[in-house]
């Protein structure tokens, strides 16, 4: 009912959203009979801010068009190489008419970064991929938003997660000859799963594994997020955080944990400093500072959109990772 509820006022605040963003244009054009009062310019940053804390924000681009390598322009073409239910796997292809340039990077290594599945986008790593790219070929995992993803589908777990990890290894292997695998946060634990796996098998594994800030023993350092996974039930969580998409999405009925209680949760943790943040490009907007601005209006974009995530996969991972602490006890099955 919650998530329901939570779309028939998001729904209500979009006219009011879009009408204010149309009154900040007006009172902020000085051409206009009301841009010429004095006090146009405070009212066009209140409307401004409005629009900004009603809208709705959708899932931001790569926006990755070209990238220097070595002084040359090199242009970037992102395309999905493996479309799952739940995953895609992107690549960013780069392209070049230098021959001395397109010889190097013909002969760079290949890199899979697996990318959270934790409530945002994995255009959070934009920059990690505008980096790697000066230097290898690039592979990202790009999660999908749960309530786009209809029941037919099936369910997803955290072995599910695994499995995908180890499919696309072997794809981009497939095509290198092997590769490097770049975990970041969350999925540090799936994928170091993942390549235990292989090597169990006897599968050739990757070149290296990075894994960078993530919870593979979440009682040690624990965060506030580790914390309240460590402290509440199991049955807590499947009672007060996990609800059925409604029917206006393709994913009507599937249970998950919805993006906007992550956002929620998010903000939560440090109310006053998203309240100051909005108040200072409040007074940016009057100021005219456009640099500052717009840092803020990109930071946001990509903070304020999150994805809802499948039901058993959150469910599992607060088991495995964050209560049993399966991988380092060595008793995940």
């Amino acid at each position: 009912m919650l998530y329901q509820l939570y779309e028939t006022q998001r729904s209500l605040m979009e006219p009011f959203s879009d009408l204010a963003l149309a009154a900040a244009k007006l009172y902020g054009n000085p051409l206009s009979m009301v841009g010429q009062n004095p006090f146009a310019q405070r009212i066009s940053a209140g409307y401004d801010l409005m629009h900004r804390l009603g809208k709705d924000y959708e899932k931001p681009e790569f926006g990755l068009r070209t990238i220097d390598v070595d002084g040359v322009d090199v242009a970037i073409h992102e395309r999905v190489e493996l479309t799952k239910p739940f995953c895609e796997l992107r690549r960013f292809k780069r392209f070049t008419d230098e021959t001395e340039t397109l010889d190097k990077i013909k002969g760079q290594p290949a890199v899979l970064i697996v990318a959270p599945l934790s409530g945002h986008y994995a255009t959070l790593l934009r920059d990690t991929v505008k980096t790697m790219l000066k230097d290898h070929k690039v592979y990202i995992t790009d999660w999908k938003n749960a309530r786009l993803v209809p029941l037919s589908e099936g369910e997803f777990h955290l072995d599910d997660y695994v499995n995908y990890v180890q499919e696309f290894i072997r794809h981009v292997q497939g095509k290198y000859g092997n590769c490097h695998v770049m975990s970041v946060c969350q999925p540090t634990v799936p994928v170091l799963a993942a390549v235990s796996l292989m090597a169990s098998r006897g599968e050739m594994t990757p070149l290296s594994m990075t894994m960078m800030g993530g919870p593979i023993d979440a009682r040690k350092s624990p965060t506030a997020v580790n914390n309240l996974a460590m402290n509440k039930s199991h049955s807590w969580f499947e009672n007060n955080v996990i609800y059925r998409v409604p029917t206006s999405f393709p994913g009507a009925g599937r249970r998950v944990y919805p993006g906007f209680l992550q956002h929620t949760g998010f903000v939560a943790m440090n109310p006053d400093h998203h309240a100051k943040s909005h108040y200072d490009y409040f007074k940016d907007l009057i100021k005219g500072d456009d640099a500052s601005t717009d840092a803020h209006r990109k930071f946001y974009d990509e903070y304020n959109a999150v994805l809802d995530m499948d039901a058993d996969y959150y469910l599992e991972t607060i088991h495995v990772v964050f209560q049993d602490f399966s991988l380092v006890n060595g008793t995940w099955m």
